[in-house]
C-alpha cells in the first residue's frame, strides 16, 4: 500500500482582515451605541463600579441563573433585571440588580431581552 499524497494547505490564503473588519465594525457600533444612547455614559462612572461590586459581593459572586461562583469579577455581570432604557432611578436601583456569569448574560438574558421577555 503506497503512502497518501498530502494536500496542500489553503488557509494562507484567506485574507487576514477579516478579523480587522469585524473589530473596526464592533468599534463603530460601539460608537454609534454611545452618540444615540446618552445613558451608556453611567456605566464608566466610579458610582457603577461601586454599586456593581456591591451587587457581586450581595450575591456571592454567585450566578443567579445558573448558580456557577466565579472567582474572576471580569466574567461576571451586575445584570438589570428589568431593563432600564435610560429611566435613571431604574438604572441605579441595586434592588433591580442581579449578577450573572457574563455566559447567561450575554446568551440567555440578551435572547430574552430581544424575545420581549
Amino acid at each position: 500500500m503506497g503512502r497518501m499524497a498530502s494536500t496542500p494547505v489553503r488557509f494562507g490564503a484567506c485574507p487576514v482582515r477579516i478579523a480587522a473588519q469585524t473589530a473596526g465594525t464592533e468599534q463603530a457600533r460601539s460608537k454609534w451605541r454611545d452618540d444615540t444612547q446618552p445613558w451608556r455614559k453611567w456605566y464608566k462612572l466610579a458610582r457603577w463600579r461601586a454599586l456593581r461590586w456591591d451587587v457581586l459581593v450581595r450575591d456571592l459572586f454567585t450566578c443567579r441563573r445558573c448558580g456557577l461562583l466565579v472567582a474572576d469579577t471580569s466574567r461576571l455581570v451586575a445584570d438589570h433585571i428589568r431593563p432600564h432604557r435610560g429611566d435613571e432611578a431604574l438604572f441605579w436601583d441595586d434592588a433591580n440588580l442581579q449578577c450573572l456569569c457574563k455566559a447567561c448574560h450575554d446568551r440567555d438574558k440578551q435572547a430574552e431581552e430581544r424575545a420581549g421577555r
